[in-house]
């Protein structure tokens, strides 16, 4: 399996059983991940050479207007895609392969979990798991510490509260908080 069967397996939303083709590849493909967060994290990086680092780690350019503080880590890489000014404080922990896009303007916490893979509930078919993307859409704030589950789709202008686990779409232009998040109010702005 090549990187794009790979890509097209997770965007029709396939399983990826366990100790299969595409399973390896996944596997394989987190330890290229990991050799770059490794220098991405390892002492001082220019903005310069954090985002030179991001294009080795998603394989496409990153705009100039894309900030990512350091430590950051990231099991894959190559399905997570940055919209022009987005920033990404330190210490946020992206498991894209199931796909992350993060839209313009965006603003990401410190210690926020994006995840796109959902395990079986059986347990003797566990290393199962279920791609599902997570879409970030555009001038959205995640607060610190938010995880964010498979599947899910965050409103353009949507804030999510510090803490907040969000387990479901978040409509634009709504501030949510909570475990698991729930809508607080409007923001009172248009994105």
């Amino acid at each position: 399996m090549d990187l794009q069967a790979f890509l097209a397996h997770v965007h029709r939303g396939e399983l990826i059983e366990g100790g299969s083709e595409a399973h390896r590849f996944m596997h394989g493909a987190a330890q290229e991940a990991f050799q770059i967060t490794a220098r991405l994290n390892t002492g001082y990086r220019s903005p310069e050479e954090v985002r030179a680092l991001l294009e080795e780690l998603t394989g496409h350019p990153v705009d100039d207007s894309v900030t990512v503080f350091p430590p950051f880590h990231c099991e894959f890489g190559k399905n997570l895609s940055f919209g022009t000014d987005v920033f990404v404080n330190m210490g946020c922990r992206f498991q894209d392969a199931g796909g992350i896009t993060i839209g313009e303007g965006s603003l990401i916490g410190h210690g926020c979990t994006l995840t796109t893979l959902n395990h079986a509930v059986d347990p003797e078919r566990r290393a199962d798991m279920l791609p599902a993307p997570v879409v970030i859409g555009r001038r959205v704030w995640l607060g610190a510490s938010v995880t964010v589950v498979p599947g899910v789709h965050i409103g353009d202008g949507a804030i999510v509260g510090a803490g907040a686990v969000v387990t479901r779409d978040v409509p634009p232009n709504m501030i949510v908080a909570g475990v698991p998040a729930r809508v607080i109010r409007p923001t009172g702005y248009e994105a």
